[in-house]
């Protein structure tokens, strides 16, 4: 509706339905230039038909997934900068921690954004010595005692966090 054609990166953070539940939509609706997905274990790939349909739409275009791993930089104009920051393993006990981590700076703000990723891949992010600082933190797996772990949180030290949930949800975010 306004007026947007093409998305030149499109990240879906790790493969449940809550983060990627409209993104089929998107691949069929827009020009996209390149999509970062996290490469996740063979015994592990869910088979949801909103992960399905995902797929499907992605091969229908002919476009080509990369598989999203700390370390990598998608930007860097000089003034904005997007890096992966994780995940930095191949093989994780839960989806969540797959997620892709990124951390965005703009000018002299940074903004860090962590999809559902839990105190393993924080920990993971931590040991490597990523620039993990950032003024904005959006925290982890939905505010979840299974994320922003206290060593992350210090790493991060933001001005503001954001918990992305819904009041008196079922999970108890």
């Amino acid at each position: 509706e306004l007026g947007g054609q093409k998305i030149d990166y499109q990240i879906a953070t790790h493969p449940h339905a809550d983060h990627i539940g409209g993104m089929r939509q998107i691949v069929n609706n827009f020009e996209i230039g390149k999509i970062y997905m996290p490469k996740v274990a063979d015994a592990q790939v869910p088979t949801t038909s909103t992960y399905e349909n995902l797929l499907k739409a992605i091969d229908k275009k002919g476009l080509k997934m990369t598989a999203a791993k700390g370390g990598m930089t998608i930007v860097d104009t000089g003034d904005e900068k997007l890096t992966i920051l994780a995940p930095n393993s191949s093989k994780y006990s839960g989806l969540n921690s797959y997620s892709v981590v990124t951390k965005l700076t703009c000018g002299e703000k940074s903004f860090l954004f962590t999809g559902d990723a839990e105190t393993d891949s924080e920990k993971e992010m931590v040991a490597k010595g990523y620039d993990l600082k950032a003024d904005v933190l959006k925290c982890g797996h939905h505010g979840s005692s299974t994320s922003t772990g206290s060593a992350f949180l210090k790493a991060v030290s933001p001005s503001a966090a954001i918990i992305s949930c819904g009041v008196d949800n079922d999970y108890g975010h």
